[in-house]
């Protein structure tokens, strides 16, 4: 993804480390070889956004009502969740399904952090801690939760993020605080912002469907409404931390100063784009030929099998390049190079360099490829195996042939 394909390419891994790589017959250093015979080699996919909580359901949710709609069914499905074994028991059955399809690094939004759910071998996971609430008298108490959440994944080793949810489920007290947590960390932060008509409609008259929602969950208080911000100050609050990522983005078109803070911090923010999920509750396309023309980083996500049917990135590349969003190079790189830089791990992922981790898509075409960026979008190209830091994790490669 740093420079162009190598036709006929070699690479040799050490400890994890891509150590060399190169066009057609490597030096003459004794190592096991793997011939891959007519594959495609990328750099592990990174999926920039995820809710991999809802990884068991077999479809997505309804669609009816829009986004207020389908969130009201999320809300149902958490309420009849069984405990935290149910919620780890999901998020492994995702962390095994998107190293299936030849991910290694994930951005994932949890309400909740359960014990051991993200151990074991798979992709690196970037675990963005969310809050969310518009209670005034209950912003301390959930700040701390979130803290505690922290500081339980900074003893065992998981890489973390912040996550107030969105300016719609958000009071700017608690948003406060939680941008505190994530700066004085040092860690990244995630928001979902300019998602929906509906949500701009809140900000703007605190009126609708929204509104509506919220009473109907008993989260508005009607005689002391909550002090809600509009998306512009959330991305420049967003651009103080150490990396921010702004997801879906749908209508920020409609939001010129949201829009132009963004472009104005593109050295620290970057967008993530869903386009299968905001196709399915927005019914449009990610505004993605609007943030390249701005000079924005776009990376690409999954969202959730609760409004996705599967957790291929892959697949939402397609769905972008199907769209006229973009080409197949352009999308590749949302799905590697731009989705690392968004997790700020663009010095372990998103690209095969020397000295980099070994993170590998295996990627079989059906034929001789001509062209390898479409061939590696190509719907019957499958993907062979996902090697992690050079481990196999997903699918099967061909055992060593001997010695060079």
């Amino acid at each position: 993804m740093i420079g162009p394909p190598i036709e006929h390419g070699w690479l040799r891994i050490e400890r994890g480390l891509i150590t060399a790589l190169g066009r057609g017959h490597p030096p003459g250093q004794q190592a096991e070889r793997v011939e891959l015979g007519d594959a495609i080699l990328l750099p592990g996919l990174v999926n920039a956004h995820t809710h991999l909580e809802f990884s068991a359901l077999a479809s997505p949710m309804d669609p009816a009502g829009g986004l207020p709609g389908w969130i009201k069914r999320v809300v149902a499905a958490r309420q009849q969740r069984h405990g935290s074994d149910e919620t780890g028991s999901a998020i492994r059955r995702g962390l095994a399904e998107s190293a299936a399809a030849g991910v290694t690094a994930i951005g994932e939004i949890a309400t909740a952090v359960p014990s051991h759910a993200y151990d074991g071998p798979g992709p690196a996971v970037r675990v963005f801690r969310e809050g969310l609430g518009l209670r005034a008298d209950a912003v301390r108490s959930l700040s701390r939760l979130v803290a505690a959440d922290l500081d339980r994944m900074a003893r065992s080793g998981l890489a973390a993020g912040v996550s107030p949810h969105a300016p719609y489920s958000v009071h700017a007290a608690l948003g406060q605080r939680l941008m505190g947590e994530a700066i004085g960390r040092g860690l990244p932060v995630a928001m979902h912002l300019c998602e929906s008509r509906e949500e701009e409609e809140l900000l703007t008259s605190r009126s609708g469907p929204f509104r509506q929602l919220l009473e109907d969950l008993g989260a508005w208080e009607t005689t002391c409404p909550p002090v809600l911000l509009p998306s512009a100050e959330w991305i420049s609050r967003l651009a103080r931390a150490r990396r921010g990522i702004v997801v879906h983005a749908t209508h920020i078109g409609r939001d010129p100063v949201a829009l132009a803070r963004l472009a104005r911090h593109r050295d620290r923010l970057a967008v993530v784009v869903c386009p299968r999920t905001t196709g399915l509750i927005s019914n449009l396309p990610p505004p993605v030929p609007l943030l390249m023309s701005a000079g924005i980083r776009v990376a690409i996500g999954t969202d959730s099998r609760a409004s996705n049917p599967d957790l291929s990135i892959l697949a939402e590349c397609c769905t972008l390049v199907e769209a006229g969003l973009g080409g197949p190079e352009d999308a590749l790189r949302m799905a590697t190079v731009h989705g690392a830089w968004a997790l700020a791990r663009e010095r372990h992922s998103g690209c095969l360099a020397v000295g980099r981790p070994a993170d590998l898509a295996i990627l079989r075409p059906t034929g001789p490829a001509a062209d390898p960026w479409a061939a590696a979008l190509d719907p019957a190209t499958r993907v062979a195996a996902t090697v992690r830091c050079g481990r196999l994790i997903a699918g099967t490669i061909p055992p060593p042939d001997g010695v060079d």
